[in-house]
């Protein structure tokens, strides 16, 4: 038998670890600086042809038709170098990768998340950049988790970490970092998860604000000037955006759906041409987000032209999403919520005594908006509060953002535009609640290793070892051949009433010792009975074994019996 690595024994267990918050730390930091020369990168292209970053009413109307048709030629190239069926990226994707994979993410995924979102986002196309922070993030903290060949618990933990670190260092949103991976990519809250999750967060935003500042995208807001005179008005704002979220997100699923017959190269193409297209006409409504919120909170513009900014930017992201544009979902959703929210001042304005600041509606139009689209209240409304810098924000911002999620959610059955896109596209992403369950905890931790080897011994030495067995002790007869794997048999001794005591012989399943209970019990689930034999590398080697007994106990006692 092989020594037992104490650390990853640790790390199987369910427990808060201060090695897992030390790797978490690690790939929080690795995360942020692979966010900071994505960010870089994207800047530096933009610099080439923008008199500022994300301005692209400095370009020619001719320069911004083709600009997205250019870009999507790259995309399209890099996409062929590295394989079509590599192109899938962004938020939907870690989340399938999440739970059929442990949130390891395959290299020319992430290849493609990178160059294919610089170009994206540097061309203008209406995606954010959270969905790949969020995809480098994950690929480089389950990097680190497999490179030391980690639970596979404790990877899932590592990568939600990395997902944490890559949106922190986005937004420079620690807090509203950690609740959203709470409550959208785990779903769930446990503490032994969280105290990483909140450190690698941490990490990640302080190192990204040594790069580019403390200041938030959003600070330069006036503080709010709310009164609870105004809440009608924001109940119908939250009702309006609540419509516009359930519409979002339905015609997106349907471009999905629509288009899943074509080759991504057409699909792309026809993206670049409708974003050229439309910038052509409105130049404001390209890029992520930061261009179309400034252009609405201007003073002078008439409601009719931010009406149709907001349609430009509805179509342009549902189509460059729904035809697989590499980039992420809530930096547009920000803009658009931002804008409708400018709309929505102007029309209360008329109906309200005096004039509520544009800036005010925008803050609650992106809160709410980005709460009813991605079925995430709490996360929504931190993330506003801290790109906002304005606590003063928080009781407006609930009554717009319960009004929009119980409007969408409950009249119009919409949900998390992610699970949405996952159940559009096929994605798995669900699993049974007893394999949930089992997957928090790694066979290392709780396998027995009080075993007794008998390499193929004769009748006699069996005999007398299963006379001298203790019940906390397991016998197992090694059956090895020559240029064979070994087979390792359990002789597991049955007392029954009004019996003799008979012999029962299981053949052992071998099992990677980075698996959790969940594997181990799908490999035991049809026979219910016997058990599994954990190795390290070679899986001649056993270092422990974990019966289909122990893993009933567990399920039904909370603890496994060995």
């Amino acid at each position: 038998m092989m020594p037992l690595n104490p650390l990853k024994k640790r790390l199987a267990l369910p427990q808060t670890s201060w090695q897992l918050c030390i790797l978490a730390a690690i790939g929080g930091f690795a995360s942020a600086m692979l966010v900071v020369l994505f960010v870089f990168t994207i800047e530096g292209i933009q610099l080439l042809f923008l008199h500022e970053n994300d301005d692209y009413s400095s370009l020619s109307a001719l320069s911004r038709l083709l600009l997205p048709i250019i870009a999507a030629v790259l995309i399209i190239f890099f996409a062929w170098l590295t394989g079509y069926q590599y192109i899938r990226s962004g938020i939907p994707f870690v989340l399938h990768r999440l739970k059929i994979a442990n949130g390891v993410l395959p290299l020319r995924n992430t290849l493609n998340q990178f160059i294919g979102s610089t170009v994206a986002l540097a061309a203008g196309f209406s995606v954010g950049r959270e969905g790949p922070a969020v995809h480098l993030g994950a690929a480089c903290s389950s990097y680190l988790g497999n490179k030391f060949k980690l639970p596979y618990n404790a990877m899932r933990s590592l990568s939600a970490c990395g997902i944490a670190a890559g949106i922190a260092a986005c937004f420079n949103t620690p807090v509203a970092a950690v609740l959203f991976v709470m409550e959208v990519i785990l779903r769930e809250y446990k503490v032994h998860i969280f105290i990483p999750v909140m450190i690698a967060a941490i990490v990640g935003s302080m190192t990204t604000s040594s790069f580019f500042g403390l200041n938030h995208e959003f600070g330069y807001f006036s503080t709010i000037s709310l009164r609870h005179g105004h809440y009608p008005a924001l109940i119908v704002l939250g009702i309006t955006l609540g419509v516009i979220a359930f519409a979002f997100n339905r015609y997106l699923i349907l471009v999905i759906k629509a288009s899943a017959r074509f080759h991504i190269v057409p699909r792309i193409l026809t993206a670049a041409i409708i974003t050229g297209g439309l910038g052509f006409l409105l130049p404001h409504a390209m890029g992520t987000d930061i261009s179309a919120i400034n252009f609405s909170l201007q003073s002078d513009v008439e409601l009719q032209l931010l009406l149709a900014l907001l349609l430009a930017k509805v179509i342009m992201t549902v189509m460059a999403l729904g035809l697989g544009v590499p980039g992420g979902i809530i930096g547009p959703i920000l803009g658009i919520g931002a804008i409708a929210g400018t709309c929505g001042s102007i029309v209360a304005t008329h109906f309200i005594t005096g004039n509520i600041p544009a800036s005010d509606f925008a803050l609650m139009g992106m809160a709410g908006f980005m709460a009813a689209t991605l079925n995430a209240p709490l996360a929504a409304l931190l993330c506003v509060v801290e790109l906002s810098n304005q606590i003063e924000i928080i009781v407006p911002a609930m009554v717009v953002i319960t009004s929009a999620c119980i409007c969408s959610g409950q009249f119009f059955g919409n949900r998390s535009i992610f699970i949405m896109q996952l159940e559009a596209q096929g994605l798995a992403y669900r699993r049974p609640p007893i394999e949930k369950s089992l997957q928090h905890i790694g066979v290392l931790g709780v396998m027995a290793e009080n075993i007794t080897l008998l390499t193929q011994p004769d009748q006699k030495t069996l005999a007398l070892a299963l006379a001298n067995k203790t019940p906390d002790n397991h016998l197992i007869v090694v059956d090895k051949h020559s240029g064979q794997q070994a087979q390792f048999i359990l002789y597991q001794p049955i007392n029954t009433p009004n019996s003799k005591p008979f012999v029962e012989q299981h053949t052992l399943i071998p099992l990677c010792s980075q698996s959790t209970l969940a594997e181990a019990y799908m490999l035991l689930a049809q026979a219910r009975a016997g058990g599994v034999y954990v190795y390290q590398n070679n899986p001649d080697d056993i270092i422990g074994i974990m019966t289909f007994d122990a893993i009933r106990s567990y399920l039904l006692k909370g603890k496994t019996s060995t």
